[in-house]
Parts: C-alpha cells; structure tokens; sequence
C-alpha cells in the first residue's frame, strides 16, 4: 500500500507542477529539458522505491528544478546571448543545393539526415531541389524548395 500512495503522490506533484510550469511538446525539448526530465526521473525513481530516499526530498528536487526551469526560460527570453549559449540558433547547412559542409560536420549529421526531412517534409529526393535547409534548435530540419 506504501508503494502506492507514494506513486499516487508523486504522480500527482508532477503533473502538478509540469501543469503550473507550462505546456511543451516533447518535440520541442532543448537538451537542457531533457537533461531536466532525466533528473526529475531519477529523483521520482528514488522515491517511489523508499530506501533512504524521502517523498518530501524528492518532492522538493522536482519543485526545485522546475522552479530553476521557469526562471532560466525567463532569463533566456530577456537576454538573448544566454538563449543562444543554452539553446543554439538555427544553422542554414544546405544552401541553394549545395550541402554546406563544415556546418553538417560541426552539428554531427550527414547529407542522409538531410534527405531524410527532405523526403518527409516536401516529398524532395535530390539536395539540388533544396533552396535550403535550416537546422533548427530542436534538432529538426527545417526545409524550403526551390
């Protein structure tokens, strides 16, 4: 029964607290998110199975990163040099069909990557229909045909 209710209170602090902290879609996560979510997984793990670990702890861990979530996003939206340095910017790595080669090397992708949103997005085959290709801080490529 302890199991339980520990679950039940969790379950119920986080949602909760994503609710108070505002809507995003998984697509949209910045590795600083997701690093976040891994976090808040392990603190919730560590609760639910007892050990030395509290509820009331790992309550306060998850309040805590939340809270340092809401008030990093809203640093990064007044200063645009610290949205840059935790989230990026958008990398143009295809321009007027020409693959742009240092830009894919630094961001750890290849023509395939490129092809692969092309086909999807568009319904393109060949990178010289690409007028161009923007990644973006998502990690999704953007497209604009030719």
């Amino acid at each position: 029964m302890d199991s339980v209710l520990r679950a039940a209170a969790i379950y119920l602090v986080v949602l909760v607290v994503f609710r108070l902290a505002g809507r995003r879609t998984l697509s949209e996560l910045t590795t600083f998110d997701f690093v976040l979510l891994l976090i808040i997984g392990e603190a919730t793990q560590q609760a639910l199975l007892g050990d030395d670990f509290s509820i009331v702890n790992a309550m306060v861990v998850i309040v805590s990163l939340v809270v340092f979530d809401i008030a990093l996003s809203l640093l990064k939206n007044k200063s645009r040099w610290l949205s840059k340095l935790i989230d990026g910017e958008p990398m143009i790595i295809v321009e007027h069909g020409q693959v742009l080669e240092r830009r894919i090397r630094k961001a750890r992708i290849d023509e395939g990557d490129i092809l692969e949103a092309a086909r999807h997005s568009q319904g393109l085959e060949r990178i010289d229909q690409i007028k161009f290709a923007i990644l973006e801080k998502d990690g999704k490529i953007s497209i604009i045909p030719r």
